[in-house]
């Protein structure tokens, strides 16, 4: 979710979207807001003021912060991943 909100705000239904555009994995509502709930509650993303009905969220700093962390640590571990494949491969 912090994924989908990093190139701006997105209200719960585009999130959603994105998410399983990522992923593949369709966030039913209650895990949707669930989860929104628990990010704002941390202090990483900021609910923004409705738009007709929809509320759009958005990072906070601190989301920002640990969405770079996250992303740079899983780099790490697919980098990993992928010279151990290499050398696995590797005629020997």
């Amino acid at each position: 979710m912090l994924t989908s909100l990093a190139d701006g705000p997105k209200h719960g239904y585009a999130i959603t979207r994105d998410v399983e555009e990522l992923t593949g994995v369709r966030l039913g509502p209650g895990t949707l807001y669930g989860a929104l709930s628990r990010l704002e509650g941390k202090g990483l993303i900021e609910a923004l003021p409705a738009e007709d009905r929809r509320r759009p969220y958005r990072l906070s700093s601190a989301g920002t912060a640990v969405l770079e962390e996250q992303l740079r640590a899983l780099a790490q571990v697919a980098q990993s991943g992928l010279d151990r494949l290499r050398v696995a491969e590797a005629p020997g």
